[in-house]
């Protein structure tokens, strides 16, 4: 038990670690190094996009791998107490993020930032809708994760694994159904209101409100 116990708090340690360093990166990308290419010079911009981009990238890309990777490791344990509506869509939607950081950004950032031949006025809008449907995630995202075991009502019940004391809400089901609408529009859709900085922020905020609703109430 004392063994059990000790690599469920290292990896737990180490999910946090990694997550920060994505998630941080990502905030990063999204209220920073954007807000700043549209004021810069074109000679800065250009050196910034050729020697600051990629070192980010790097940096992001794998802290999004370790944090997934982690991710992962930590749900074999939990597993052993059943995975509740909070952890569901947490794992979800961080396995989405994930996926986006590796199939939809950096392919796409590559060719903005001249390290793989492409045309970048495509590439570009395709890795900022990815990242900015990321930010969108973030906070709910986060709500998944402290809701493990911070959540209450039946939403914090185990409806998933061995120890399931509940059967999944119609709340978490519309939740699921919504995420994977976002996720289309990731793929095929428009920025839309996450075109500011301050409309992706509401729109997470909204979305963490909203699915925190569903979960606990419907």
């Amino acid at each position: 038990m004392d063994a059990f116990i000790s690599a469920d708090l290292l990896l737990r340690w180490l999910h946090v670690l990694f997550g920060i360093t994505w998630i941080g990166l990502l905030y990063y990308f999204n209220f920073v190094q954007t807000e700043y290419f549209k004021e810069a010079e074109p000679t800065a911009k250009a050196d910034a996009v050729q020697k600051l981009a990629p070192r980010a990238l790097w940096w992001f890309r794998w802290g999004a791998m370790f944090t997934f990777i982690t991710g992962l490791a930590l749900l074999h344990f939990v597993m052993q107490r059943g995975l509740n509506g909070y952890m569901i869509i947490g794992a979800v939607m961080g396995t989405l993020m994930f996926l986006n950081v590796w199939l939809i950004i950096w392919p796409n950032q590559k060719i903005v930032c001249g390290i793989k031949p492409g045309d970048a006025s495509k590439a570009a809008p395709k890795a900022g809708l990815a990242s900015r449907t990321n930010t969108l995630f973030s906070a709910p995202m986060l709500i998944g994760m402290l809701g493990s075991f911070h959540g209450s009502g039946d939403a914090a019940m185990a409806a998933v694994g061995k120890t399931a004391t509940g059967t999944p809400s119609l709340g978490l089901w519309i939740c699921l159904g919504l995420i994977a609408l976002l996720e289309a529009n990731a793929i095929f859709g428009k920025t839309g209101p996450m075109t500011t900085v301050v409309g992706v922020v509401h729109c997470s905020i909204a979305l963490a409100v909203g699915m925190v609703a569903l979960l606990q109430f419907v």
